[in-house]
């Protein structure tokens, strides 16, 4: 599979590149694309809900009315979940929602999540950009030349690129992640993924191990 390498003016070089077909170009295992958004998401919760049972509300313990004669059913506390201002009957607790997942299934997730990109056209290769110093105007005017303003925007680099990140910060719809980074979710969640020449290289290396 070969795509054109762009200029950060949006121009083409002249050069492609070949993208690996056991990486970008395999069948997608929607199961696993499950399972690792799935773990996203609750790795990204709290998990500090918390409401009080009867057992943690103030209140008296006193017998409010007695056993038998009044026509009504018992009541032996003002605590009970049954009267307003009582506690709640198994209330949420604060929990861990973590879980664990094989290497190897998260590595066919990101995969997979590559390969639906090449398929729908959602990717793009630019020369590794350069900025000078970090200026929104700059990152806006990358965007427009790509023709990618206003769009979801994920742009991998190879390593740390201060000013790139410092310049996209501001934006709404775009993110900067170095290959290490990337996770299945960002990767589905974007409109466009701009992978930078350099950084082609590092992801199959690092999804071929």
């Amino acid at each position: 599979m070969e795509l054109a390498i762009l200029k950060q003016t949006g121009e083409d070089t002249g050069r492609k590149i070949t993208l690996s077909e056991d990486i970008f170009a395999l069948e997608p295992n929607d199961h696993a694309i499950y399972l690792d958004v799935k773990q996203y998401l609750a790795n990204k919760r709290q998990g500090t809900h918390k409401s009080k049972e009867r057992a943690e509300i103030s209140g008296s313990t006193k017998k409010i009315k007695k056993q038998k004669g009044t026509g009504g059913a018992r009541a032996g506390s003002i605590k009970s979940p049954v009267f307003r201002g009582g506690g709640r009957v198994f209330g949420p607790k604060p929990r861990d929602y973590s879980f664990k997942l094989n290497k190897k299934l998260k590595q066919v997730a990101r995969k997979s999540a590559l390969s639906y990109k090449a398929k729908e056209n959602g990717l793009l290769v630019l020369e590794d950009p350069v900025f000078d110093a970090p200026r929104t105007k700059d990152y806006i005017s990358l965007l427009t030349n790509l023709s990618l303003l206003g769009k979801k925007t994920l742009l991998v680099v190879a390593e740390n690129n201060k000013n790139l990140y410092l310049s996209s910060r501001n934006l709404q719809k775009t993110k900067v992640r170095m290959v290490d980074e990337l996770n299945t979710y960002e990767l589905l969640d974007a409109d466009s993924l701009v992978l930078c020449e350099g950084a082609v290289s590092k992801l199959e290396t690092l999804l071929s191990k």
